[in-house]
């Protein structure tokens, strides 16, 4: 959402047009933000309450506390077509409708075993991982040496995806795999 100010309203708008939009099941959501006024608001924390999405915050004065967010915006930035300014918001806005159609649904993601998110959040990735095994299959046939006679697997998706992973002395059962954007 690109709006001229940030406000406790707008957020609620936001979190509740998008969990009803993607259909999120009760429980299975954590929303990680900022430590701006609008998400640390009681009208939020309510909202995200009777969502029953559970919450997470950026450590205090830290910028940068979501790798995911700021990998997005470095990419946004340092695309060819990023303007210097922007005429206005109704540019700003038309411009993130197409960047972000093309880095959801076009731009393969390293973290997500080069794999779209569009793919990914709709359950397409295990169908592609058997196309691509099949063409890398096929490639090995023709020219195992091109491989150094090894025959070559897709990149893994991960299995579990953490901004801030819980620490395996609270839960010794789980031995998560974590996605970094880094990896």
């Amino acid at each position: 959402m690109i709006a001229p100010r940030e406000s406790t309203e707008l957020a609620r708008q936001l979190i509740a047009k998008t969990v009803a939009r993607h259909a999120i099941t009760p429980g299975t959501l954590t929303l990680h933000a900022d430590r701006g006024a609008s998400m640390r608001s009681k009208s939020v924390a309510a909202l995200l309450v009777d969502l029953d999405i559970a919450k997470s915050h950026s450590r205090p004065y830290v910028s940068d506390d979501n790798p995911y967010s700021e990998l997005q915006f470095k990419t946004m930035k340092y695309r060819p077509d990023f303007p210097a300014r922007f005429g206005c918001i109704e540019d700003a806005r038309a411009h993130c409708q197409l960047f972000f159609a093309w880095y959801n649904t076009m731009y393969c993601h390293s973290g997500i075993g080069y794999m779209t998110p569009h793919n990914v959040h709709h359950g397409h990735a295990d169908a592609m991982l058997v196309t691509r095994q099949v063409t890398l299959d096929a490639a090995f046939l023709v020219r195992p040496n091109r491989f150094k006679n090894k025959k070559p697997q897709p990149h893994a998706l991960p299995t579990a995806a953490w901004i801030n992973p819980p620490s395996p002395e609270k839960n010794p059962d789980r031995n998560p795999q974590p996605c970094t954007v880094n990896s």
